[in-house]
């Protein structure tokens, strides 16, 4: 299965459904800095309790392991931070599902979210500045090196595209000044 088909597994039933998304983590990094090796696919949904029936009916049980209707009813009523998965049974592939709530940073990323075309699918992805700003936070919570070149990779393919006024606003008010310095040594921000 060609990476195409990977967001397409996923993207294709959320464009039928209609429920906003973006795609964000490795998947955008793939499109928007350097391409790595993902088998799991990183969405935050925008999607509100009368959703649930035609979201999960979108990913049956024979082709998807999904979570009961219950616990994605009490994960995208959290503030921050909910969170469920998918998993295709056929290729393995899993996408990790984000509710919005309330989180400041993922509703900016849903309003200016950027649509691009796969072969003939239309797919949603989070702008450079929020994937950027939450690799940051991961990076600050787990010290992973993926995230510091993931941070590189975007802001060396991107550069002058970025919107760096609003990323430098957000390292302050996020306390992300410390591991950005990290990731992009020489900064001063």
């Amino acid at each position: 299965m060609s990476a195409p088909d990977f967001l397409k597994v996923f993207c294709s039933r959320l464009n039928q459904i209609n429920i906003p998304y973006m795609i964000t983590g490795a998947a955008a990094v793939f499109i928007y800095g350097e391409p790595r090796f993902t088998n799991d696919l990183d969405l935050v949904v925008d999607m509100k309790a009368d959703d649930i029936t035609g979201f999960l009916a979108s990913f049956p049980p024979e082709e998807f392991y999904r979570p009961p209707e219950e616990v994605v009813k009490l994960e995208i009523q959290r503030e921050k931070r909910g969170h469920f998965n998918l998993i295709h049974h056929e290729t393995g592939f899993r996408a990790d599902v984000y509710a919005v709530g309330s989180d400041d940073l993922q509703n900016w990323g849903m309003k200016n979210r950027k649509v691009v075309k796969v072969d003939s699918e239309e797919i949603w992805l989070a702008p450079p500045e929020y994937v950027i700003l939450k690799k940051l936070e991961f990076y600050r919570e787990g010290r992973s090196p993926k995230h510091v070149r993931d941070v590189r990779s975007i802001v060396e393919a991107r550069g002058s595209d970025l919107d760096m006024e609003f990323i430098t606003e957000r390292i302050r008010s996020m306390n992300l000044a410390e591991v950005w310095s990290e990731c992009i040594p020489g900064s001063g921000r």
